[in-house]
């Protein structure tokens, strides 16, 4: 007795429609046999691949993502939040739902070319994006890291960021594995607008800087 191969058919499909014949709306009236499996879309991906928006050199300027989102209105630009010398936006290729990056406004690559209080005001927004992310979404823990150069994986290597990851258990599966593809469950707008609304000052409009110089 033998068995059908589910996944057969997509291999040796003996139904072949034309496209632009009549009744191809209909998914049924298209090559190919339904072989279980649910496709998840994810056309977005293809600007990241083809590396749309990463800078052309490592100059100053609008040609860095980094120099250019801080001028954008803050919904625009996906900042979550503004201090005196650093801040906090999105990072458009998440990891997971709520994947920060904190970054000085000054074009620097290297985090030892980074000013005393650069480095400071770096680390507190790094503690306060954790905080609000642990109020806004619950995660069971972070990863932070700090790409630098090309060789260790840094996507824009010539101007730094810190990366805040939030994490969950069993977080991890099969897709990123067999499919190079992520779940995110919520569009980046929508994240950014809760942890803006979280963060503290949100409220009287200060600055994180005024905050976390506070305390």
């Amino acid at each position: 007795m033998s068995t059908t191969d589910p996944g057969a058919g997509a291999a040796h499909d003996d139904v072949v429609a034309s496209p632009g014949t009549s009744g191809t709306d209909r998914p049924g009236d298209l090559a190919g046999v339904p072989d279980g499996f649910e496709r998840l879309w994810t056309p977005h991906r293809m600007a990241y691949i083809g590396g749309q928006d990463k800078p052309t050199d490592a100059d100053a300027g609008p040609g860095c993502p980094f120099c250019r989102i801080p001028s954008l209105p803050d919904e625009d630009g996906l900042v979550v939040a503004r201090g005196e010398t650093a801040y906090v936006v999105m990072n458009l290729y998440p990891y997971n739902s709520g994947h920060v990056l904190v970054c000085p406004y000054r074009h620097v690559a290297d985090y030892t070319d980074l000013t005393g209080d650069e480095v400071v005001e770096v680390a507190a927004l790094t503690q306060t994006a954790m905080r609000v992310l642990r109020a806004v979404s619950g995660p069971h823990g972070f990863n932070l890291g700090m790409n630098q150069g090309d060789v260790a994986g840094a996507g824009i290597a010539a101007h730094l960021h810190q990366h805040v990851v939030p994490r969950w258990g069993g977080d991890s599966n099969f897709l990123p594995i067999v499919g190079r593809s992520r779940a995110l469950p919520e569009l980046l707008g929508d994240t950014r607008a809760r942890l803006a609304a979280a963060w503290p000052g949100a409220e009287t409009g200060g600055t994180s800087a005024d905050v976390d110089a506070k305390g």
